[in-house]
């Protein structure tokens, strides 16, 4: 038995679909179905670290400006790089990378703005395969802030129009998608027309039609470089917005919005950093509902990296302490959560300690705390503007695009693979979960979907429960869902008939 749909029977019941185990199946159990119609409960196997894990790969042999890297949640393997190119008028240019094991390859890259693009910010909205949207700065059109659609088509990459979202100059962009509200992002900018005020607006997406709400000012005073948005995956319509406040000493500031259609509004402002702050980056992590790490420059304690940890409750914001990764002056910091691993970060900077070489460090977060590991060398020479994403389908394994300055400037790519585990489930293999204990090539029983499944514990009633890449059974909707706790001890397993 090999097809999912021969294990689906319509209806009630409890759904007992037997099996031949491959390895032991613990009860109460989430299980895959192998290739050769065996059943395996979900899990990992470890990874050893490795950092840098391959060779560079260069996209643009013009000097890049702005790398920027993100992945495509929906696509294996593929992301995109989004910088100016020096080396062509420093027009707005992209490229798609495609990862084999710790290789990486490239298409041809691809002009979406024919002048100087400034500022430049990317997401990919995780409801919409191959679809992203690039906001920056047009310096061909009087440097207002535009937006444009890119679809990606195996190696290739096409744009829409663009579309304007501020006539006025705009600079210091960023850019993060809702992802439980399809087809909608936000951008957050600093209004040059208007006191240089931190501004918000939400944008809709038909297509590679873009279409805006109205502009929403989150902090009435100058808002400076360097701000950054980011969503929480498991809370519905809330983001937070990092910025340099100053109206307020330059102080590193946080903020949570809510977006309802294409309306927004903001909380109270919360400072986590008490001296000027730049070089801010911001990720939620999501396998954590409510917090986010945020990665700075503290030019209050000698511009070294430093880390703290924030955590939303409604509108409010509740910081830990600070953490240090960097005892040293420290630039272009960039930070990502993995989401394939539970409470880990990657931090890559340039490492003004060291030459202003690319740098790379893995953090662990506990709670409110944040412990590091070495740091890793990536580029043996003067890096420019990096920045780190991991791949959404591929435990522990991230990407840093990078200006090369020991190689003239040249857009480079490397793989880094964190100590992690790489997971057997699939988002095709899930088939259940086990009613019984079995051993390996005995009988294992299967609760399918539809079914009922009584041997959990501890379950919140009414509440939904996911299968979790390392085989556990939570809340967390960063997982594949299993169906919904009607006790304690059971589970009612979502219909697929």
């Amino acid at each position: 038995m090999s097809n999912l749909s021969e294990l689906l029977p319509s209806g009630g019941g409890q759904n007992l679909v037997e099996f031949v185990a491959s390895g032991t199946l613990p009860n109460g159990k989430p299980v895959i179905l192998n290739s050769d119609g065996t059943a395996t409960v979900v899990g990992v196997t470890p990874i050893t670290e490795s950092i840098p894990a391959g060779s560079e790969a260069i996209f643009n042999t013009g000097s890049s400006i702005f790398t920027l890297v993100a992945f495509d949640p929906n696509t294996d393997n593929k992301f995109i790089a989004v910088y100016k190119d020096a080396g062509n008028s420093e027009y707005g240019t992209a490229a798609v990378g495609t990862i084999s094991g710790t290789s990486i390859s490239f298409g041809s890259e691809v002009v979406f703005n024919t002048a100087e693009a400034g500022f430049p910010s990317v997401s990919f909205d995780p409801n919409t395969a191959d679809k992203f949207v690039v906001v920056y700065r047009d310096m061909g059109n009087s440097g207002y802030g535009t937006a444009i659609v890119g679809t990606i088509s195996g190696t290739s990459v096409s744009f829409g129009s663009k579309y304007v979202f501020n006539s006025a100059s705009t600079p210091y962009l960023s850019v993060a998608f809702d992802p439980n509200n399809n087809n909608t992002f936000i951008a957050i900018y600093t209004d040059w027309s208007s006191s240089q005020r931190g501004t918000a607006i939400v944008g809709t997406i038909s297509g590679t039609t873009i279409s805006y709400g109205s502009e929403y000012v989150f902090n009435s005073a100058a808002t400076g470089q360097y701000n950054s948005i980011a969503f929480d995956p498991n809370t519905t319509n809330k983001f937070v917005v990092i910025f340099k406040d100053g109206g307020n000493s330059n102080y590193g500031t946080a903020i949570v919005g809510t977006v309802a259609s294409t309306t927004l509004s903001f909380g109270s402002e919360y400072v986590f950093n008490s001296a000027s702050t730049t070089y801010i980056s911001v990720s939620f992590d999501p396998n954590n509902s409510g917090k986010f790490v945020i990665a700075y420059r503290d030019n209050g304690n000698s511009s070294y990296g430093t880390t703290i940890i924030g955590t939303v409750s409604g509108t409010s914001v509740s910081f830990g302490s600070e953490y240090i990764f960097n005892s040293a002056a420290t630039q272009y910091t960039s930070v990502a959560c993995d989401p394939n691993t539970n409470n880990k970060l990657s931090v890559a900077y340039q490492d003004m300690g060291n030459s202003g070489y690319g740098t790379v460090i893995i953090g662990t977060i506990s709670g409110t705390t944040v412990s590091y590991g070495s740091e890793y060398v990536i580029n043996a020479a003067t890096t420019g503007y990096p920045s780190v994403a991991f791949d959404p389908n591929s435990a522990g394994k991230f990407v840093v695009v990078y200006q090369d300055l020991g190689n003239s400037g040249r857009g480079t790519a490397i793989v880094g693979q964190m100590a992690s585990g790489a997971t057997n489930l699939t988002s095709t293999n899930l088939i259940g979960i086990s009613s019984a204990s079995a051993s390996s090539g005995g009988t294992a029983k299967i609760n399918t979907w539809g079914g009922i499944n009584e041997a959990q514990t501890s379950l919140t009633i009414a509440s939904d429960y996911y299968a979790q890449t390392d085989g556990t059974i939570t809340t967390a909707t960063a997982g594949q869902k299993l169906g919904t706790a009607i006790s304690t001890t059971t589970i009612n397993m979502k219909d697929l008939t």
